[in-house]
């Protein structure tokens, strides 16, 4: 088996008040996307500053090609933060050749611009571009080096539906680059899409880890049943089904849709809003870390 490009071994992490991350191990595969989910507080974006070498670990270790984080991952890391400062009154195109000029090595400015699909902004002030265009320049420059493994933090939280999509396509031209991608994000579809792996934390721990449609069918029965909870018969609530009540929904797991629905039937549950769908990553991720509000 080959060494994986990350590893990370037994990670704690500890503060005075609290211990953001409790023995957490898992390794990354070589060219693939992997995505680490949690709620807020859950020590994931820890665990990912850890990784990156920003922050230091209370004990364990993070591992690259089988070595300690040094200078050949500090050459070889794209990161593309939550928030990045860049200098005023330049433009797209002085932005990427800004950065690419602090590295010996790394792709054309002109080939970044095209594989980040900002040719038409190419001129345009850095300064006026909307919430998309800006994390497609902020892409372009964690890419300006050809890092072989990129981290994306959070990537696309505050861009609309629009820009969130076209964002995903570059994501995805870049793994068939056979780049190693480490993605956090709060959306399922998100890392239902794009991850080839996946890994849950919760409360500093791992509580999941792998393929997402391996976990879905691990967790779930083929097909998920919603119904409004208003109107949901209390009596419906005794049958023999896999019910899962959230806040204005009735969630049924079920490999037999058609015995479920007789049985909804005969307890005069109204199907009149029923919806069927698969089972997806948010149902996996709230039945794992729970519905309450976290702080």
């Amino acid at each position: 088996m080959s060494t994986p490009i990350l590893e990370v071994r037994d990670l704690i992490k500890q503060y005075p008040a609290t211990t953001a991350v409790a023995g957490v191990s898992f390794a990354v595969a070589e060219g693939t996307c992997f995505g680490l989910l949690g709620p807020n507080g859950a020590g994931k974006t820890t665990t990912i500053e850890i990784m990156e070498g920003i922050l230091p670990p209370t004990a364990g270790e993070v591992l690259y090609r089988g070595a300690p984080l040094g200078a050949r991952f500090q050459e070889e890391a794209g990161i593309l933060f939550q928030k990045t400062a860049l200098q005023d009154f330049l433009t797209v195109r002085q932005c990427i050749g800004l950065f690419r000029g602090l590295y010996a090595s790394g792709l054309d400015v002109e080939e970044i611009i095209r594989l980040c699909a900002l040719e038409k902004l190419a001129d345009r002030d850095s300064r006026k571009l909307s919430g998309g265009q800006q994390q497609r320049l902020l892409l372009a420059i964690a890419l300006v080096h050809d890092p072989a493994v990129l981290f994306l933090d959070e990537p696309t939280t505050g861009l609309d539906p629009q820009a969130r999509r076209n964002f995903w396509d570059l994501v995805q031209s870049i793994k068939a680059r056979r780049k190693t991608i480490i993605l956090t994000t709060h959306y399922m579809e998100e890392a239902e899409l794009l991850c080839d792996e996946i890994a849950i934390m919760d409360k500093g721990r791992l509580v999941a880890q792998g393929p997402p449609r391996r976990l879905l069918n691990e967790h779930f029965a083929e097909v998920m049943l919603e119904l409004p909870r208003q109107g949901f018969p209390p009596a419906a609530r005794a049958l023999d089904l896999n019910i899962i009540e959230g806040a204005d929904r009735v969630e049924i797991s079920t490999h037999d849709i058609e015995g479920t629905l007789r049985a909804l039937m005969a307890a005069d549950v109204p199907l009149a809003h029923l919806r069927i769908r698969p089972a997806n990553l948010e149902d996996l991720f709230l039945e794992l870390t729970g519905k309450e509000l976290r702080p």
